[in-house]
């Protein structure tokens, strides 16, 4: 063998060596590039959420500090007019020695939220009793003012309503409750709706229905609590069953109070609950939003396609849930003004219907209305639905006991 053919051997075997290590440094070196590459992704998404939270934080921080200056602007204007009010009892009154008591009762006198007649007015405080037997007029001034304010303050959608109320035993025993008519297929419910009532829990457990129809697992239209922690909320195929802590109502300033220690729903107290689905054409838009609120205030948001109707189940029970014609999980609680609409109402609508109270809006004669049920006639075992639709309530008990009126 020549020395030449060695040479050229070896030299072949060397170039082999380096081709195969400039490889390898490649791909360590593509490997190394993809390491950087990732970790700069991961630096840059962690930043991302850093500036999502910041941002966050910052419209949480201006929308409290601007409720914080509308707080202190109602309050100001309603100290100004206390001023002009002291004033005018001055120009009336002058040296006459009431004008001092009188003075002291304006200004600790509290306005209304709401408005009230004459008579409630009166018994809604002591000084404004003292006042009329000081000063009628004053007095008189005095109620037209508050009415003004909580008209202006407050706002409503419809005249004035009766307060009224009606009791029920619950699951355990009494087992009474309402049957109606009223079937959710009948006015296209599907297709958008809004429910609005005024509930007082007087016991909360598992699975208590204010009011609902379920036909089967698809074909569900109730509302209630699924624990004392929980809501429950039955549409078409879907179940709402969130906690409240989950849903942020037991940490909101202005829903704290509603709920103990245990993060439990309070008992013997009326709260406002609030639920709309989207208006959709047809049921082949797909899912829309529903919404769930709590004295005004929006604490569940997620998107749902009710589609499945049909079925023979009868009307909607009240108190409890009709399933499959049988009655079920009955709520221990009083219910006033369900009003149940064929239309999505805005989160404005929903605020100004808490923030009327009780004695707010009465909704008889609006757009929309399918089923209204007021609860205020006080006596008798039938409850009138006010939509003008004919899907009375009537007295019904699977147990021992009857609704009572509140």
């Amino acid at each position: 063998m020549s020395l030449e053919y060695i040479i050229r051997s070896r030299q072949r075997k060397l170039e082999r060596k380096w081709r195969l290590q400039e490889e390898q440094e490649a791909r360590e070196e593509e490997e190394r590039l993809a390491r950087l590459e990732e970790e700069a992704k991961r630096r840059e998404e962690a930043a991302h959420r850093k500036r999502i939270l910041l941002e966050q934080q910052e419209s949480e921080r201006l929308r409290q500090a601007r409720m914080l200056k509308e707080q202190e602007a109602a309050a100001q204007k309603w100290e100004n007019q206390c001023d002009i009010l002291v004033s005018q009892i001055k120009e009336h009154i002058q040296k006459d020695k009431k004008l001092e008591e009188i003075r002291l009762i304006v200004h600790r006198h509290e306005p209304s939220l709401q408005e009230l007649d004459w008579n409630n007015w009166l018994l809604s405080d002591p000084l404004n009793q003292r006042l009329a037997e000081l000063d009628l007029e004053m007095a008189i001034e005095l109620f037209k003012r508050d009415n003004l304010l909580a008209k202006r303050r407050r706002g409503t959608r419809g005249k004035k309503s009766v307060i009224g109320a009606l009791a029920f035993g619950g699951a355990e025993g009494n087992r009474s409750y309402l049957t109606t008519d009223f079937n959710p297929d009948d006015f296209n419910l599907n297709l958008g709706f809004t429910v609005s009532y005024w509930v007082r829990p007087d016991e909360v457990g598992d699975l208590m229905f204010a009011f609902g129809r379920r036909h089967n697992s698809n074909q569900r239209f109730a509302y209630g609590i699924n624990t004392a922690k929980a809501i429950y909320a039955g549409v078409g195929s879907n179940r709402i069953r969130t906690n409240w802590t989950a849903m942020g109502a037991t940490t909101n300033p202005q829903l704290a109070a509603l709920f103990d220690g245990e993060n439990q729903l309070k008992t013997g107290r009326f709260v406002h609950f609030a639920a709309t689905y989207a208006d959709r054409a047809s049921t082949s838009e797909g899912q829309v939003a529903h919404k769930i609120y709590l004295n005004g205030v929006l604490i569940k948001e997620n998107n749902l396609n009710w589609s499945a109707t049909g079925g023979g189940t009868g009307g909607m029970f009240i108190g409890a849930r009709n399933n499959v014609g049988d009655y079920n999980q009955g709520w221990k609680c009083a219910l006033s003004h369900l009003a149940i609409f064929d239309k999505e109402q805005s989160s404005t609508y929903i605020e100004d219907i808490y923030n009327a109270g009780r004695t707010g809006t009465d909704f008889t004669g609006q757009s929309g209305l399918v089923g209204y049920w007021k609860f205020n006639k006080g006596s008798g075992t039938t409850i009138i639905d006010h939509s003008g639709n004919g899907n009375d309530g009537t007295f019904a008990t699977d147990g021992t006991g009857l609704p009572t009126w509140v």
